[in-house]
């Protein structure tokens, strides 16, 4: 995946959830923040950031935050490219773990949620839903950053369709290249971290995928191991 021409800043704070303020060639503006997540390990003033314009010029955050430095290595802190970039990959052919897939459906309820992907080939049909990381400690990837409820009811739903004897997976996209295993972050969120333990032991797959990222793209690499 692409990126659109990238924009050098400076971090100097986060305003709310979804807007910073940064520092562009000395002047400040506001940066739309496609992400939730608490990333306090990544936003701290004077960071280099990397912005790239907004599509509509009249809106009041003129620059989405799409990078990070930190610590020589490039994060992206975009939440929304892990199912294109999960879709990118399994269309390339890259990976074995989800068989043959003829169809690939996007954003599909399933009982009270609604799941990333529906995937239907000739060993039936594998429900997904993938999970942005960022945060990396010691070469451990973890997720959440944060308690998320909503999480924690995506688990549960891909357990539901497991005891129908359906094929289901989550999916951690660690957008960043330094992960060597991922584990859940019991200190952000211990319920989910059980919950997914959980869920693995009635058969859903737990799988956990890097990146690498550059100025000009990102685009998944491979496979890590999930440590529960």
């Amino acid at each position: 995946m692409d990126f659109p021409e990238l924009i050098p800043a400076q971090f100097v704070r986060r305003d709310n959830r979804f807007r910073a303020t940064v520092s562009v060639e000395g002047r400040q503006a506001w940066a739309h923040v496609p992400n939730s997540g608490r990333l306090s390990e990544l936003f701290i003033p004077g960071r280099r950031v990397w912005l790239s314009e907004a599509s509509n010029p009249n809106r009041k955050t003129p620059y989405d935050l799409k990078l990070v430095e930190y610590a020589s290595v490039l994060v992206s802190v975009d939440a929304r490219l892990p199912n294109p970039l999960f879709e990118e990959y399994l269309l390339a052919g890259a990976s074995d773990a989800f068989g043959d897939i003829r169809s690939l459906k996007r954003e599909v309820r399933l009982n009270e949620s609604r799941l990333d992907f529906r995937l239907e080939g000739p060993e039936g049909v594998c429900w997904v839903e993938t999970k942005s990381v960022t945060l990396v400690e010691k070469g451990v990837a973890r997720f959440p950053d944060a308690p998320t409820a909503r999480g924690r009811r995506h688990l549960l739903t891909l357990a539901e369709a497991t005891q129908k004897g359906v094929r289901a997976a989550v999916v951690f996209v660690v957008q960043r290249p330094d992960a060597q295993v991922f584990s859940p972050h019991e200190a952000a969120d211990p319920e989910f971290a059980d919950i997914l333990r959980e869920i693995y032991k009635q058969g859903v797959q737990v799988r956990a995928y890097i990146c690498q990222v550059s100025f000009v793209k990102i685009l998944i690499t491979g496979e890590i191991p999930c440590e529960l």
